[in-house]
């Protein structure tokens, strides 16, 4: 039997990827990209030849059980999402499950995440911090943020840059204008940006200059308890 093999790519600087993940994506039967385009590029940087499939959320159910029967075969699968590690606000977690449940070997390579480098660059405490991904576009946001009121703990989001605005204003008016975050934008890329303050100056910061590229945003989480 074979295994499946979760290989985390760069968020953005090509360098970030280990010897270990190259040689995986080297030597696996077959690659399972997120979009085979943004994949392609990688693969194509590091004169990666292996084959590579489509696998996303919109078709992850219809291919789960093929690519669980290949490896059951004896071929080992590496998945990518586009960047990042795969499963963490991204596909991977059906087919991680799947595999599992049919007592095939499940390999995570450690590696690159915008989630870590975000928390240690806050300046927020990060002793004991909660992730809570994409906050719910429009269904269901209000009860989270009302539901994140008592939380203790520093706060991390993935956010796009379209809604940041938004959701910092949502933020302020559940948390307070005075309570500390970050924003930290297009990490480990040229433009990389770190902007720290009240969410009342990020307010003003990003309605004035309104952000583009990847974000994540971290939030300090309630000291008033």
């Amino acid at each position: 039997m074979g295994k499946l093999i979760l290989v985390p790519t760069p968020i953005g600087n090509l360098e970030d990827i280990t010897l270990r993940a190259l040689r995986v994506l080297k030597e696996a039967d077959f690659i399972l990209a997120e979009d085979t385009r943004t994949t392609g590029m990688l693969l194509k940087h590091y004169q990666i030849e292996s084959k590579m499939f489509s696998h996303h959320k919109f078709n992850e159910h219809n291919t789960v059980e093929k690519i669980t029967q290949r490896i059951k075969g004896g071929e080992t699968a590496a998945m990518v999402s586009d960047a990042g590690t795969p499963g963490i606000s991204d596909p991977g977690y059906l087919l991680v499950n799947h595999c599992i449940t049919n007592g095939i070997e499940v390999e995570c390579l450690p590696g690159a995440t915008a989630l870590i480098p975000a928390i240690v660059m806050a300046g927020l405490p990060n002793d004991r911090f909660c992730f809570e991904g994409f906050l719910p576009p429009k269904k269901g946001r209000q009860k989270k943020l009302t539901a994140l009121q008592q939380e203790e703990r520093t706060m991390v989001f993935y956010e796009s840059p379209h809604r940041l605005v938004k959701t910092l204003n949502q933020s302020a008016e559940f948390f307070g204008l005075e309570r500390k975050a970050a924003v930290c934008r297009e990490l480990s890329k040229f433009y990389e940006e770190i902007k720290r303050g009240s969410l009342e100056e990020l307010i003003k910061y990003y309605t004035d200059h309104p952000p583009k590229g990847e974000i994540v945003l971290v939030i300090e989480g309630n000291r008033e308890l």
